[in-house]
Protein backbone atom coordinates (compact mmCIF):
# COMPACT_ATOMS: atom_id res chain seq x y z
CA UNK A 1 0.00 0.00 0.00
CA UNK A 2 3.02 2.25 0.16
CA UNK A 3 4.22 3.92 -2.98
CA UNK A 4 7.79 3.82 -4.15
CA UNK A 5 10.07 6.82 -3.80
CA UNK A 6 9.45 9.66 -6.21
CA UNK A 7 11.28 9.01 -9.45
CA UNK A 8 14.45 10.97 -10.01
CA UNK A 9 14.64 12.37 -6.49
CA UNK A 10 15.06 9.39 -4.19
CA UNK A 11 12.72 11.13 -1.76
CA UNK A 12 9.32 9.79 -0.81
CA UNK A 13 6.16 11.81 -0.64
CA UNK A 14 4.51 12.38 2.74
CA UNK A 15 2.57 9.35 3.92
CA UNK A 16 -0.84 11.01 3.54
CA UNK A 17 -0.09 11.63 -0.16
CA UNK A 18 1.46 8.31 -1.15
CA UNK A 19 -1.03 6.16 0.78
CA UNK A 20 -4.55 7.11 -0.26
CA UNK A 21 -6.24 4.89 2.30
CA UNK A 22 -4.40 6.38 5.23
CA UNK A 23 -4.73 9.88 3.79
CA UNK A 24 -8.52 9.57 3.60
CA UNK A 25 -8.88 8.22 7.12
CA UNK A 26 -6.44 10.81 8.46
CA UNK A 27 -8.47 13.58 6.83
CA UNK A 28 -11.56 12.09 8.45
CA UNK A 29 -9.81 12.33 11.80
CA UNK A 30 -8.96 15.98 11.21
CA UNK A 31 -12.57 16.76 10.28
CA UNK A 32 -14.14 14.98 13.25
CA UNK A 33 -11.73 16.36 15.84
CA UNK A 34 -12.01 19.88 14.44
CA UNK A 35 -15.80 19.59 14.48
CA UNK A 36 -16.06 18.45 18.08
CA UNK A 37 -13.62 21.11 19.24
CA UNK A 38 -15.45 23.78 17.25
CA UNK A 39 -18.73 22.72 18.82
CA UNK A 40 -17.34 22.75 22.35
CA UNK A 41 -15.73 26.17 22.06
CA UNK A 42 -18.69 27.65 20.21
CA UNK A 43 -21.39 26.44 22.59
CA UNK A 44 -19.30 27.35 25.63
CA UNK A 45 -19.03 30.91 24.32
CA UNK A 46 -22.73 30.96 23.43
CA UNK A 47 -23.64 30.02 26.99
CA UNK A 48 -21.41 32.69 28.52
CA UNK A 49 -22.16 35.52 26.09
CA UNK A 50 -25.73 34.95 24.91
CA UNK A 51 -27.78 32.21 26.52
CA UNK A 52 -27.27 32.59 30.27
CA UNK A 53 -27.53 35.91 32.09
CA UNK A 54 -26.68 34.67 35.60
CA UNK A 55 -24.57 31.73 36.67
CA UNK A 56 -22.89 31.48 33.28
CA UNK A 57 -19.79 29.99 34.84
CA UNK A 58 -21.69 26.98 36.15
CA UNK A 59 -23.60 26.61 32.87
CA UNK A 60 -20.37 26.58 30.85
CA UNK A 61 -18.67 24.25 33.30
CA UNK A 62 -21.57 21.80 33.25
CA UNK A 63 -21.54 21.81 29.45
CA UNK A 64 -17.82 20.97 29.29
CA UNK A 65 -18.31 18.29 31.93
CA UNK A 66 -21.06 16.65 29.89
CA UNK A 67 -18.84 16.69 26.81
CA UNK A 68 -16.26 14.49 28.55
CA UNK A 69 -18.52 12.00 30.29
CA UNK A 70 -18.77 9.47 27.41
CA UNK A 71 -15.00 9.01 27.08
CA UNK A 72 -14.83 8.18 30.78
CA UNK A 73 -18.03 6.21 31.31
CA UNK A 74 -17.85 4.20 28.08
CA UNK A 75 -14.18 3.21 28.25
CA UNK A 76 -14.85 -0.54 28.74
CA UNK A 77 -17.54 -0.50 26.04
CA UNK A 78 -15.22 1.27 23.62
CA UNK A 79 -12.43 -1.22 24.27
CA UNK A 80 -14.75 -4.18 23.55
CA UNK A 81 -16.28 -2.59 20.45
CA UNK A 82 -12.91 -1.72 18.92
CA UNK A 83 -11.65 -5.23 19.55
CA UNK A 84 -14.78 -7.00 18.28
CA UNK A 85 -16.12 -5.13 15.23
CA UNK A 86 -14.58 -4.19 11.89
CA UNK A 87 -12.72 -0.93 12.36
CA UNK A 88 -14.05 0.68 9.21
CA UNK A 89 -17.61 0.00 10.36
CA UNK A 90 -16.95 1.54 13.78
CA UNK A 91 -15.34 4.65 12.25
CA UNK A 92 -18.05 5.10 9.64
CA UNK A 93 -20.86 4.58 12.14
CA UNK A 94 -19.34 7.00 14.64
CA UNK A 95 -18.85 9.76 12.08
CA UNK A 96 -22.27 9.17 10.51
CA UNK A 97 -24.01 9.16 13.88
CA UNK A 98 -22.36 12.45 14.81
CA UNK A 99 -23.46 13.94 11.48
CA UNK A 100 -27.08 12.94 12.17
CA UNK A 101 -26.98 14.44 15.67
CA UNK A 102 -25.45 17.72 14.45
CA UNK A 103 -27.95 17.94 11.58
CA UNK A 104 -30.88 17.45 13.95
CA UNK A 105 -29.54 20.22 16.18
CA UNK A 106 -29.09 22.56 13.22
CA UNK A 107 -32.68 21.98 12.03
CA UNK A 108 -34.02 22.56 15.53
CA UNK A 109 -31.99 25.73 15.99
CA UNK A 110 -33.10 27.11 12.60
CA UNK A 111 -36.75 26.36 13.31
CA UNK A 112 -36.99 27.88 16.79
CA UNK A 113 -35.05 29.14 19.75
CA UNK A 114 -32.80 26.39 20.99
CA UNK A 115 -33.22 25.40 24.65
CA UNK A 116 -30.03 24.99 26.61
CA UNK A 117 -30.92 21.36 27.36
CA UNK A 118 -30.78 20.59 23.62
CA UNK A 119 -27.21 21.88 23.42
CA UNK A 120 -26.25 19.63 26.34
CA UNK A 121 -27.91 16.62 24.71
CA UNK A 122 -26.16 17.35 21.41
CA UNK A 123 -22.71 17.55 22.96
CA UNK A 124 -23.38 14.28 24.78
CA UNK A 125 -24.21 12.62 21.46
CA UNK A 126 -21.21 14.07 19.64
CA UNK A 127 -18.83 13.19 22.47
CA UNK A 128 -20.16 9.63 22.49
CA UNK A 129 -19.45 9.24 18.78
CA UNK A 130 -15.99 10.76 19.17
CA UNK A 131 -15.22 8.43 22.09
CA UNK A 132 -15.53 5.51 19.64
CA UNK A 133 -13.91 7.21 16.64
CA UNK A 134 -10.58 8.32 18.07
CA UNK A 135 -9.36 5.06 19.65
CA UNK A 136 -10.63 2.99 16.74
CA UNK A 137 -8.71 5.10 14.25
CA UNK A 138 -5.41 4.57 16.04
CA UNK A 139 -6.07 0.86 16.38
CA UNK A 140 -6.73 0.57 12.65
CA UNK A 141 -3.41 2.08 11.54
CA UNK A 142 -1.80 -1.34 10.83
CA UNK A 143 -4.71 -2.08 8.49
CA UNK A 144 -3.91 1.02 6.45
CA UNK A 145 -0.12 1.29 6.24
CA UNK A 146 2.85 -1.02 5.90
CA UNK A 147 4.88 -1.92 8.95
CA UNK A 148 7.71 0.49 8.14
CA UNK A 149 5.22 3.38 7.95
CA UNK A 150 3.48 2.84 11.29
CA UNK A 151 5.68 5.31 13.16
CA UNK A 152 5.14 7.96 10.50
CA UNK A 153 1.39 7.35 10.59
CA UNK A 154 1.32 7.70 14.37
CA UNK A 155 3.38 10.87 14.11
CA UNK A 156 0.80 12.33 11.73
CA UNK A 157 -1.96 11.53 14.19
CA UNK A 158 -0.13 13.16 17.09
CA UNK A 159 0.60 16.40 15.29
CA UNK A 160 -2.70 16.74 13.47
CA UNK A 161 -4.70 16.42 16.68
CA UNK A 162 -3.26 19.77 17.70
CA UNK A 163 -3.87 21.15 14.22
CA UNK A 164 -7.49 20.02 14.14
CA UNK A 165 -8.16 21.35 17.63
CA UNK A 166 -6.56 24.66 16.69
CA UNK A 167 -8.73 25.05 13.61
CA UNK A 168 -11.89 24.05 15.41
CA UNK A 169 -11.21 26.37 18.34
CA UNK A 170 -10.52 29.27 16.00
CA UNK A 171 -13.84 28.85 14.20
CA UNK A 172 -16.14 27.98 17.09
CA UNK A 173 -16.64 31.35 18.77
CA UNK A 174 -16.42 33.27 15.48
CA UNK A 175 -19.20 31.22 13.88
CA UNK A 176 -21.43 31.68 16.93
CA UNK A 177 -20.98 35.46 16.78
CA UNK A 178 -21.86 35.56 13.09
CA UNK A 179 -24.22 32.65 12.42
CA UNK A 180 -25.35 31.52 15.86
CA UNK A 181 -25.88 27.94 16.96
CA UNK A 182 -27.64 26.99 13.68
CA UNK A 183 -24.55 27.86 11.67
CA UNK A 184 -22.27 26.14 14.15
CA UNK A 185 -24.30 22.92 14.10
CA UNK A 186 -24.54 22.96 10.30
CA UNK A 187 -20.77 23.31 9.98
CA UNK A 188 -20.20 20.40 12.36
CA UNK A 189 -22.72 18.26 10.48
CA UNK A 190 -20.94 18.91 7.19
CA UNK A 191 -17.56 17.98 8.67
CA UNK A 192 -18.85 14.74 10.18
CA UNK A 193 -20.69 13.77 7.00
CA UNK A 194 -17.56 14.38 4.90
CA UNK A 195 -15.55 12.20 7.29
CA UNK A 196 -18.09 9.37 7.03
CA UNK A 197 -17.98 9.52 3.22
CA UNK A 198 -14.17 9.49 3.17
CA UNK A 199 -14.01 6.44 5.42
CA UNK A 200 -16.67 4.61 3.40
CA UNK A 201 -14.46 4.88 0.29
CA UNK A 202 -11.45 3.26 1.97
CA UNK A 203 -10.64 -0.44 1.87
CA UNK A 204 -9.01 -1.71 5.06
CA UNK A 205 -6.65 -4.63 4.97
CA UNK A 206 -7.61 -7.74 6.90
CA UNK A 207 -5.35 -7.70 9.96
CA UNK A 208 -2.97 -10.61 10.05
CA UNK A 209 -2.77 -12.73 13.15
CA UNK A 210 -0.11 -11.28 15.38
CA UNK A 211 2.96 -13.49 15.39
CA UNK A 212 3.63 -12.72 19.00
CA UNK A 213 0.19 -13.30 20.40
CA UNK A 214 1.26 -16.63 21.75
CA UNK A 215 4.19 -15.05 23.53
CA UNK A 216 1.85 -13.67 26.14
CA UNK A 217 0.34 -17.11 26.59
CA UNK A 218 -2.11 -18.67 24.19
CA UNK A 219 -5.61 -19.16 25.46
CA UNK A 220 -5.25 -16.53 28.16
CA UNK A 221 -7.54 -14.09 26.36
CA UNK A 222 -7.47 -10.31 26.67
CA UNK A 223 -6.83 -8.96 30.13
CA UNK A 224 -9.24 -6.66 31.90
CA UNK A 225 -8.60 -2.96 32.35
CA UNK A 226 -7.75 -3.46 36.02
CA UNK A 227 -5.35 -6.30 35.28
CA UNK A 228 -3.48 -4.26 32.68
CA UNK A 229 -3.08 -1.26 34.95
CA UNK A 230 -2.11 -3.30 38.02
CA UNK A 231 0.81 -4.75 36.09
CA UNK A 232 2.37 -1.33 35.52
CA UNK A 233 2.91 0.26 38.96
CA UNK A 234 5.28 2.98 37.81
CA UNK A 235 2.97 3.99 35.01
CA UNK A 236 0.13 4.00 37.50
CA UNK A 237 2.05 6.47 39.68
CA UNK A 238 2.60 8.77 36.71
CA UNK A 239 -1.07 8.47 35.81
CA UNK A 240 -1.93 9.77 39.26
CA UNK A 241 0.41 12.75 38.83
CA UNK A 242 -1.08 13.74 35.51
CA UNK A 243 -4.62 13.12 36.69
CA UNK A 244 -4.02 15.60 39.51
CA UNK A 245 -2.45 18.08 37.08
CA UNK A 246 -5.38 17.74 34.67
CA UNK A 247 -7.75 18.91 37.38
CA UNK A 248 -6.16 22.35 37.01
CA UNK A 249 -4.90 22.45 33.41
CA UNK A 250 -8.20 21.50 31.77
CA UNK A 251 -9.96 24.28 33.71
CA UNK A 252 -8.43 26.69 31.20
CA UNK A 253 -11.31 25.93 28.83
CA UNK A 254 -13.74 27.20 31.47
CA UNK A 255 -11.65 30.17 32.56
CA UNK A 256 -10.93 31.52 29.06
CA UNK A 257 -14.52 32.50 28.12
CA UNK A 258 -15.10 33.96 31.59
CA UNK A 259 -11.85 35.90 31.38
CA UNK A 260 -12.70 37.19 27.92
CA UNK A 261 -16.08 38.51 28.99
CA UNK A 262 -15.28 39.86 32.47
CA UNK A 263 -11.68 41.07 32.20
CA UNK A 264 -10.91 41.67 28.54
CA UNK A 265 -14.49 42.67 27.64
CA UNK A 266 -13.99 40.97 24.31
CA UNK A 267 -16.10 39.02 21.86
CA UNK A 268 -15.81 35.77 19.96
CA UNK A 269 -12.75 37.03 18.10
CA UNK A 270 -10.93 37.41 21.42
CA UNK A 271 -11.85 33.88 22.42
CA UNK A 272 -10.55 32.68 19.06
CA UNK A 273 -7.28 34.58 19.63
CA UNK A 274 -6.72 32.93 23.00
CA UNK A 275 -7.65 29.50 21.67
CA UNK A 276 -5.29 30.05 18.73
CA UNK A 277 -2.44 30.94 21.08
CA UNK A 278 -2.99 27.80 23.14
CA UNK A 279 -3.35 25.58 20.06
CA UNK A 280 -0.33 27.06 18.29
CA UNK A 281 1.82 26.50 21.34
CA UNK A 282 0.66 22.89 21.57
CA UNK A 283 1.41 22.31 17.89
CA UNK A 284 4.92 23.74 18.22
CA UNK A 285 5.51 21.67 21.34
CA UNK A 286 4.46 18.54 19.45
CA UNK A 287 7.15 19.15 16.82
CA UNK A 288 9.92 20.25 19.20
CA UNK A 289 9.28 18.02 22.21
CA UNK A 290 11.57 15.21 21.02
CA UNK A 291 14.53 17.60 21.04
CA UNK A 292 14.17 18.60 24.69
CA UNK A 293 16.92 16.81 26.66
CA UNK A 294 16.38 15.12 29.99
CA UNK A 295 14.56 12.17 31.49
CA UNK A 296 10.79 12.16 30.89
CA UNK A 297 9.89 12.73 34.53
CA UNK A 298 12.34 15.63 34.77
CA UNK A 299 11.09 17.19 31.55
CA UNK A 300 7.47 16.62 32.58
CA UNK A 301 7.90 18.20 36.01
CA UNK A 302 9.77 21.17 34.53
CA UNK A 303 7.00 21.71 31.99
CA UNK A 304 4.34 21.52 34.71
CA UNK A 305 6.27 24.13 36.64
CA UNK A 306 6.52 26.35 33.58
CA UNK A 307 2.78 25.94 33.02
CA UNK A 308 2.14 27.03 36.59
CA UNK A 309 4.12 30.23 36.01
CA UNK A 310 2.44 30.87 32.66
CA UNK A 311 -1.07 30.37 34.05
CA UNK A 312 -0.31 32.71 36.94
CA UNK A 313 0.45 35.60 34.59
CA UNK A 314 -3.22 36.25 33.62
CA UNK A 315 -3.96 36.52 37.34
CA UNK A 316 -1.59 39.48 37.54
CA UNK A 317 -1.69 41.17 34.14
CA UNK A 318 -4.78 41.59 31.98
CA UNK A 319 -3.44 42.66 28.58
CA UNK A 320 -4.37 40.63 25.49
CA UNK A 321 -0.79 40.11 24.19
CA UNK A 322 0.39 39.00 27.63
CA UNK A 323 -2.46 36.54 28.03
CA UNK A 324 -1.96 35.15 24.53
CA UNK A 325 1.75 34.68 25.19
CA UNK A 326 1.05 32.90 28.47
CA UNK A 327 -1.38 30.52 26.79
CA UNK A 328 1.14 29.85 24.01
CA UNK A 329 3.73 28.83 26.62
CA UNK A 330 1.12 26.65 28.33
CA UNK A 331 0.29 24.93 25.05
CA UNK A 332 3.97 24.39 24.26
CA UNK A 333 4.45 22.62 27.60
CA UNK A 334 1.44 20.42 26.91
CA UNK A 335 2.85 19.45 23.50
CA UNK A 336 6.30 18.64 24.88
CA UNK A 337 4.89 16.51 27.69
CA UNK A 338 2.69 14.59 25.28
CA UNK A 339 5.46 13.78 22.82
CA UNK A 340 8.04 12.71 25.40
CA UNK A 341 5.72 10.49 27.40
CA UNK A 342 3.76 9.08 24.47
CA UNK A 343 6.93 7.82 22.78
CA UNK A 344 8.08 5.93 25.87
CA UNK A 345 4.69 4.73 26.98
CA UNK A 346 3.66 3.16 23.71
CA UNK A 347 6.84 1.12 23.59
CA UNK A 348 6.14 -0.24 27.06
CA UNK A 349 2.64 -1.65 26.72
CA UNK A 350 2.36 -5.08 25.03
CA UNK A 351 0.39 -5.03 21.79
CA UNK A 352 -2.37 -7.30 23.10
CA UNK A 353 -2.97 -4.98 26.07
CA UNK A 354 -3.05 -1.72 24.16
CA UNK A 355 -6.80 -1.44 23.45
CA UNK A 356 -7.65 -2.08 27.10
CA UNK A 357 -4.85 0.04 28.48
CA UNK A 358 -5.52 3.07 26.35
CA UNK A 359 -9.17 2.84 27.29
CA UNK A 360 -8.37 2.87 30.99
CA UNK A 361 -5.81 5.62 30.49
CA UNK A 362 -8.38 7.72 28.69
CA UNK A 363 -10.87 7.15 31.47
CA UNK A 364 -8.43 7.90 34.29
CA UNK A 365 -6.99 11.04 32.75
CA UNK A 366 -10.38 12.22 31.53
CA UNK A 367 -12.18 11.60 34.79
CA UNK A 368 -10.93 14.88 36.24
CA UNK A 369 -12.30 17.01 33.42
CA UNK A 370 -15.97 16.88 34.46
CA UNK A 371 -14.91 17.62 38.03
CA UNK A 372 -12.68 20.50 36.93
CA UNK A 373 -15.41 21.91 34.70
CA UNK A 374 -18.02 21.86 37.43
CA UNK A 375 -15.64 23.10 40.14
CA UNK A 376 -14.17 26.01 38.21
CA UNK A 377 -17.52 26.81 36.63
CA UNK A 378 -19.08 27.11 40.08
CA UNK A 379 -16.12 29.10 41.41
CA UNK A 380 -16.38 31.38 38.39
CA UNK A 381 -19.74 32.61 39.64
CA UNK A 382 -18.21 33.68 42.97
CA UNK A 383 -14.53 34.48 42.25
CA UNK A 384 -12.88 36.66 39.63
CA UNK A 385 -11.25 35.03 36.62
CA UNK A 386 -7.87 36.36 37.81
CA UNK A 387 -8.27 34.43 41.06
CA UNK A 388 -9.15 31.29 39.12
CA UNK A 389 -5.91 31.65 37.15
CA UNK A 390 -3.90 31.82 40.37
CA UNK A 391 -5.71 28.75 41.72
CA UNK A 392 -4.79 26.86 38.56
CA UNK A 393 -1.15 27.84 38.91
CA UNK A 394 -0.97 26.85 42.58
CA UNK A 395 -2.60 23.48 41.91
CA UNK A 396 0.06 22.44 39.40
CA UNK A 397 2.98 22.85 41.82
CA UNK A 398 2.33 19.70 43.91
CA UNK A 399 1.85 17.60 40.76
CA UNK A 400 5.14 18.90 39.34
CA UNK A 401 6.98 18.05 42.54
CA UNK A 402 5.46 14.57 42.76
CA UNK A 403 6.39 13.80 39.15
CA UNK A 404 9.97 14.97 39.73
CA UNK A 405 10.33 12.52 42.64
CA UNK A 406 9.42 9.49 40.52
CA UNK A 407 12.70 7.80 39.67
CA UNK A 408 12.34 4.04 39.77
CA UNK A 409 11.03 1.85 36.98
CA UNK A 410 8.44 -0.92 37.27
CA UNK A 411 8.87 -4.01 39.36
CA UNK A 412 11.63 -5.17 37.09
CA UNK A 413 13.77 -2.31 38.32
CA UNK A 414 14.39 -0.78 34.91
CA UNK A 415 15.27 2.86 34.74
CA UNK A 416 14.10 5.54 32.40
CA UNK A 417 15.59 6.43 29.06
CA UNK A 418 18.91 8.26 29.11
CA UNK A 419 18.70 12.01 29.05
CA UNK A 420 18.08 13.56 25.72
CA UNK A 421 16.95 10.46 23.87
CA UNK A 422 14.48 11.59 21.22
CA UNK A 423 10.90 10.49 21.16
CA UNK A 424 10.38 8.78 17.81
CA UNK A 425 6.69 9.49 17.39
CA UNK A 426 6.98 13.24 17.02
CA UNK A 427 9.23 13.03 14.01
CA UNK A 428 7.89 9.93 12.37
CA UNK A 429 11.29 8.21 12.65
CA UNK A 430 11.45 5.06 14.76
CA UNK A 431 13.98 4.89 17.55
CA UNK A 432 14.36 1.23 16.80
CA UNK A 433 12.82 -1.12 14.29
CA UNK A 434 9.83 -3.03 15.63
CA UNK A 435 10.44 -6.72 15.98
CA UNK A 436 7.08 -7.56 14.44
CA UNK A 437 4.04 -5.86 12.95
CA UNK A 438 1.71 -4.16 15.36
CA UNK A 439 -1.76 -5.54 14.96
CA UNK A 440 -3.50 -4.43 18.13
CA UNK A 441 -3.66 -0.73 18.77
CA UNK A 442 -4.92 1.64 21.42
CA UNK A 443 -7.78 4.01 21.87
CA UNK A 444 -7.45 7.70 22.52
CA UNK A 445 -8.32 11.05 23.10
CA UNK A 446 -9.35 14.37 22.41
CA UNK A 447 -9.06 15.21 23.73
CA UNK A 448 -7.44 17.19 23.74
CA UNK A 449 -6.32 17.14 22.71
CA UNK A 450 -5.64 18.28 25.01
CA UNK A 451 -6.92 16.93 25.39
CA UNK A 452 -5.89 15.29 26.00
CA UNK A 453 -4.64 12.25 23.80
CA UNK A 454 -2.65 8.99 23.42
CA UNK A 455 -1.81 7.19 20.22
CA UNK A 456 -0.84 3.56 19.55
CA UNK A 457 2.56 2.46 18.31
CA UNK A 458 4.05 -0.82 17.20
CA UNK A 459 6.99 -2.66 18.50
CA UNK A 460 8.06 -4.68 21.44
CA UNK A 461 7.50 -3.04 24.80
CA UNK A 462 10.53 -1.20 26.04
CA UNK A 463 11.74 -1.40 29.57
CA UNK A 464 11.21 2.28 30.07
CA UNK A 465 7.91 3.52 31.40
CA UNK A 466 6.11 6.65 30.49
CA UNK A 467 2.65 8.06 30.12
CA UNK A 468 1.22 10.70 27.86
CA UNK A 469 -0.14 13.87 29.37
CA UNK A 470 -3.67 14.75 28.50
CA UNK A 471 -4.35 18.24 27.55
CA UNK A 472 -7.10 20.07 26.51
CA UNK A 473 -8.69 17.47 24.32
CA UNK A 474 -11.71 18.07 26.16
CA UNK A 475 -11.84 17.09 23.36
CA UNK A 476 -8.97 18.08 23.87
CA UNK A 477 -9.97 19.09 24.73
CA UNK A 478 -8.70 17.24 22.58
Amino acid sequence: MTAAPTAGTGRRLPLVLRNRAFGAVWLGQVLTQAAVRMFQVGVSWWLVAYAVSGGNGLASGLFMAVSTVPAVALAPVVARAVGRFAHRSVLRTAAGGAAVAATALAVWAYASDLPIAAAYAATLALATCQAFFDPCLTTSVPELVDDEDIEAATGFELSTQSLASLGGALLGALIVDRAGIPGLAAGCAAAYAAAAVLIATVRFRTPAAAEGEGEAGEGTGPRTLRQVLSGLPFVRAILICFTAANLFTTAVFIVMPLYTKSVLHGDGATVALLEAALGTGTLIGSFTGARIPGRPTVVGSACLGAMALALAVPGIAGERPVIAGSLAVTGWCVGVIGVRFVALFQRLVPAADKPAFFAVMQAVLGATFPLASLLFGLLGDHLSPQTLCLIQAAGLVPAACALALLREGPAGGSAEKPAGEPAPLSTGEPAEKPARPFTDGPSETPATSATSFAQGRPGEPAEDPGIPAAAGRAGGAR
